[in-house]
C-alpha cells in the first residue's frame, strides 16, 4: 500500500489541517521539524520513511489567491526528488497544462474547483492526472454528474473526505467502497481520518491502493516500523 504524506500549504508554511475548516488552519507544530517550512517538514517526514511521493495542497491557490510557487519549487529540489501530487485549484485547461510542464508533478483535479466537466473531458486519458472527489461536511462539492461519470475519471482517484481530515475519526470506508465499485480497475486512494495501522489494514482489505496521511505521522501513531511492514 502506498502511503503518501500530505503537506497543506498556506502563505508559504505547512499548516495543520482540521476538518476542512481552512480559515482556521495554523502553522504546524511537529516533533519532526523545527519549523513549518515545507522542506523542513518534508525532510522530517522522510526521517520516518523514504517517502517517494508527497501530496501538496496549495490552499491559497485553491482559494483563488496567489499560489505557493516558491515553496513547491523548493520541495522539488529535495534529494532524491519527490514525485509531487499538486492540488492547486486547477479548473481550466491552461492551468492544467502549465502544472504538467514539470515531469515530477502530477496534477490533482479537485472536484470542488470544477465548474463543469470540461477539463476532465478535454484531458481524458492524458497521463499524470489525478482526480480528487471532494466531500465536505455538507456533502459532495463539484459537478453532481461527475460522481456518475467514471468514464471521465483518470487512472487514479482520491476520495477526499475533508470533514474527517485531522479528526481522528477513521476513514470513510462506506464511501470508499462505493467509489471503488464505480472505479473499476482504477487506483483509489483514501484521504481523511486515517488514525493508525489498523485503519491502513482495513483500507488494504477493501482494495484501496493507498492513503494520504498527515496527523498520524506527525504524532507517531503510525511508526516507521509499521510503514516498513506495510511496504509504504
Amino acid at each position: 500500500m502506498l502511503i503518501i504524506p500530505v503537506l497543506d500549504l498556506k502563505q508559504g508554511a505547512v499548516v495543520r489541517a482540521q476538518r476542512g475548516d481552512r480559515d482556521n488552519y495554523r502553522p504546524i507544530v511537529t516533533p519532526l521539524a523545527s519549523s513549518a517550512d515545507p522542506v523542513a517538514v518534508a525532510a522530517g517526514l522522510r526521517s520516518l520513511n523514504p517517502f517517494p511521493t508527497f501530496y501538496v495542497a496549495d490552499l491559497d491557490a485553491i482559494a483563488g489567491e496567489a499560489p505557493n510557487r516558491t515553496a513547491i519549487s523548493a520541495l522539488a529540489t529535495m534529494q532524491p526528488p519527490p514525485e509531487l501530487w499538486i492540488d492547486a485549484g486547477i479548473k481550466d485547461d491552461n492551468t492544467l497544462t502549465e502544472t504538467l510542464k514539470d515531469p515530477l508533478v502530477h496534477a490533482v483535479i479537485g472536484s470542488e474547483s470544477q465548474p463543469d466537466l470540461s477539463v476532465l473531458q478535454q484531458f481524458r486519458g492524458r497521463p499524470r492526472q489525478i482526480l480528487s472527489l471532494d466531500f465536505f461536511a455538507d456533502g459532495f462539492r463539484g459537478p453532481a454528474s461527475l460522481l456518475d461519470s467514471p468514464d471521465l475519471w483518470p487512472e487514479r482517484v482520491v476520495v477526499m473526505t475533508l470533514a474527517k481530515v485531522g479528526s481522528g475519526a477513521g476513514p470513510d470506508l462506506e464511501r470508499l467502497g462505493e467509489v471503488k465499485e464505480k472505479a473499476g480497475d482504477r487506483a483509489v486512494f483514501a484521504a481523511g481520518g486515517v488514525r493508525n495501522e489498523a485503519d491502513l489494514r482495513a483500507l488494504f482489505e477493501l482494495g484501496i491502493a493507498g492513503a494520504l496521511v498527515a496527523t498520524s505521522l506527525h504524532d507517531g501513531t503510525i511508526t516507521p516500523e509499521q510503514l516498513a511492514m506495510l511496504g509504504a
